[in-house]
């Protein structure tokens, strides 16, 4: 008997609440990129993933267009993933440092992984009203994972995200920045291109948080 969260994660790639959304995932998933011309792309919303007693919570932005929303698994199949999971497999969260397909035997350890919009949307910017409607998914998590102890988001949208669903005000900004919230929340620069190729995010900076979010969790 499946239980509550595995519910939730298979309900969320039903939904079709933003029409935008989810025909720009279905447009891609026909498209594809060259380079994934022979794989079946999921095309819908992709549910949070990881340990269901999780004191770590991780909170990104969206599925990547070719990443998520071919793979169908947070932060899997490109290079944000690529990133973020060397990471997490550096400071002891995941048992593998690569995520290349759903199936590839990819496990979270006291971490779970989520995000503020559940589809990739165009140029990667969710607009207002689709963060606010796919909110309630954020909050159902939040409802279900009982042991979180450190929040860490990823962008400014993230951190926005997250606090609206806790009724917090707007928080302050800054890689590795500790705020003073319950549970903590931890920011962090995202592990997009677009942050890693420039250097505003490196591999000991995003490791840094990790370890940061571990010595929260232990003291």
């Amino acid at each position: 008997m499946p239980g509550p969260l595995q519910v939730l994660q298979s309900h969320i790639p039903n939904c079709t609440l933003c029409p935008r959304l989810t025909d720009h995932c279905r447009h891609i998933a026909q498209v594809k990129r060259r380079a994934y011309r022979d794989d079946t792309y999921w095309g819908r919303p992709v549910p949070g993933f990881g340990d269901p007693k999780a004191q770590l919570l991780i909170v990104g932005l969206a599925p990547g267009a070719h990443g998520a929303n071919r793979t169908g698994r947070m932060f899997t199949g490109d290079r944000s993933g690529d990133f973020l999971l060397k990471a997490l497999h550096q400071t002891g969260f995941a048992n593998q440092p690569t995520s290349t397909h759903r199936n590839d035997g990819l496990k979270l350890i006291n971490a779970y992984l989520t995000a503020s919009a559940r589809c990739a949307p165009p140029d990667n910017k969710p607009t207002q009203e689709e963060l606010d409607t796919c909110r309630p998914y954020l909050l159902k998590e939040l409802e279900l994972l009982k042991n979180i102890k450190v929040v860490v988001c990823l962008g400014r949208i993230a951190i926005d995200s997250y606090s609206k669903a806790l009724n917090l005000p707007r928080q302050h900004f800054a890689h590795n920045l500790l705020l003073n919230t319950a549970p903590p929340i931890i920011s962090s620069y995202h592990p997009s291109q677009q942050n890693t190729q420039t250097g505003r995010l490196t591999m000991p900076m995003l490791i840094d948080v990790f370890r940061h979010a571990a010595s929260l969790i232990t003291s």
